[in-house]
């Protein structure tokens, strides 16, 4: 028979616990609050020195200090109030600044994993250019495992350490694509440079990608605006698809230059300094009188919700894609003294129709997606994924042309059952693999192909006009 022993020490120590933690005033004054406060201060430092002087093994302080604060972010129950070590806070801060090295993939990762849904690191959003986008990684897609490491097993942070490391050097992930689609990818670590924004024409068309807000990028739309202008163009495209958000205030710059008057976004809290409305300036307005598109998906989340939000309760572009991702909250990041650091949701964000949409996204005027794999073109992508047939042609036929990747296309589509395009853009992205990655590609994209068919083809301000607010929407 196995005996239990508690030791008298323990017995008052856990004692001392219980009557601290269920102690309560019964008269709720600012007083008995401050009290009761400084009771749960004092159980924690309790606990903290019992568990130094008592564990059976030496505890390092530091694991202490960072699990008693991961733990009160997490019970908080919000994904985007977290606890950063130093490196995370480091990349974060790079991150900021717009050049780090990585894969080039924006992660989240669920705190808790149970059986029936693991805690694998989805991705959301590949920044344009980097070798997660090179690679044709999507949004959406899981990474079930690092270098064979089952990623739902391991910390948010141990993964960022995986994915993170000298630039040239490379890391192998498994990526899960849907319910049965899974495939290998080695990525080349890169000094990741994100741009914000390109544009360029498309017929007399412009078109703007922006991949994040940051500082400048209302400046570089601007001049984005500035060159079709001179370019004589009739109406534009914004392309808000894996924009995985940045600041407000330059998402509120932006919908500045083509909302006339009126709420542009709300933000409210229950601390006062945190509750604002931003108003367009009617004297900031550029852009009027042209038919103008925002392609979104579940890629486009926080700041672009914003500018998506703007546009469609406004009625000032017309939304084609997905829904998106629904983040509809805003945070600050805090530092700590030893180089640490933390985010915490100060505030909810309301569309000028009064809407929040965390959780739920944003519906486009106009659902276009990309068609789901048969079980047998599941099967094939996977096969051609896992197979070295296109990079081993490629490095053979360097330069290829259009011609050329079209007419290789027409042979690996004899050995596997996919769409003609979707192995066209495969091999293009080999072949690409080291150039700049093209803005657009309108042999693949069939939403920037709907929204240019929807410019030439439709009545705009018909569509405009039947077009739904947010608010309109949840009636």
């Amino acid at each position: 028979m196995k005996k239990f022993f508690l030791s008298t020490t323990a017995i008052l120590v856990l004692s001392i616990f219980s009557s601290q933690c269920f102690a309560q005033s019964q008269t709720p004054t600012a007083d008995a609050e401050m009290k009761r406060q400084k009771q749960y201060l004092d159980v924690i430092n309790s606990l903290y020195y019992f568990i130094q002087q008592n564990y059976v093994e030496e505890v390092d302080p530091q694991k202490l200090y960072a699990g008693a604060l991961k733990g009160m972010l997490e019970s908080l129950d919000d994904p985007y109030s977290v606890y950063m070590d130093k490196s995370e806070w480091r990349s974060l801060t790079d991150t900021t600044v717009g050049n780090f090295g990585g894969v080039g993939l924006s992660i989240t990762k669920p705190n808790k994993s149970t059986p029936e849904k693991p805690a694998y690191v989805e991705v959301a959003a590949p920044i344009d250019n980097s070798p997660g986008a090179r690679a044709g990684i999507h949004s959406g897609d899981l990474i079930i495992a690092i270098n064979g490491t089952d990623t739902s097993t391991i910390t948010m942070d141990e993964v960022l350490g995986m994915l993170r490391g000298t630039v040239g050097e490379s890391v192998n992930v498994t990526i899960r694509r849907g319910k049965k689609i899974e495939f290998e990818c080695t990525l080349v670590r890169a000094v990741i440079e994100n741009p914000t924004v390109s544009f360029d024409m498309i017929g007399d068309t412009g078109y703007i990608r922006i991949s994040e807000f940051s500082v400048k990028t209302a400046e570089r739309v601007q001049e984005a605006l500035d060159s079709f202008k001179k370019k004589n163009y009739k109406s534009l495209i914004i392309d808000l698809r894996n924009n995985g958000g940045g600041l407000l205030s330059s998402a509120v710059d932006i919908a500045d230059k083509f909302i006339d008057e009126g709420p542009i976004v709300s933000t409210k809290s229950r601390i006062d300094y945190e509750n604002s409305v931003y108003f367009a300036d009617s004297k900031k307005t550029v852009v009027r009188g042209i038919p103008v598109i925002v392609l979104i998906n579940r890629g486009s989340a926080s700041a672009s919700e914003i500018l998506s939000g703007a546009f469609k309760d406004t009625h000032t572009a017309y939304l084609v894609g997905e829904r998106t991702f629904g983040k509809g909250s805003v945070q600050i990041p805090n530092g700590l003294i030893n180089n640490d650091g933390f985010k915490i949701t100060v505030a909810r964000y309301y569309t000028p129709s009064d809407v929040n949409i965390d959780k739920t996204g944003i519906m486009p005027d106009r659902e276009v997606t990309y068609p789901e794999f048969s079980e047998e073109e599941e099967k094939a992508f996977g096969e051609l994924m896992d197979s070295d047939e296109i990079s081993a042609y490629v490095e053979e036929h360097p330069d290829m042309s259009e011609a050329d990747i079209a007419a290789y296309s027409e042979v690996l589509e004899k050995k596997y059952p996919l769409e003609p395009r979707v192995i066209r853009k495969i091999v293009r992205n080999n072949v690409d693999h080291t150039k700049p990655m093209r803005l657009y590609d309108l042999d693949y994209d069939i939403q920037l192909n709907a929204a240019l068919d929807i410019i030439k083809n439709e009545n705009f301000t018909e569509l405009m006009t039947s077009s739904k607010t947010l608010a309109e929407m949840q009636e």
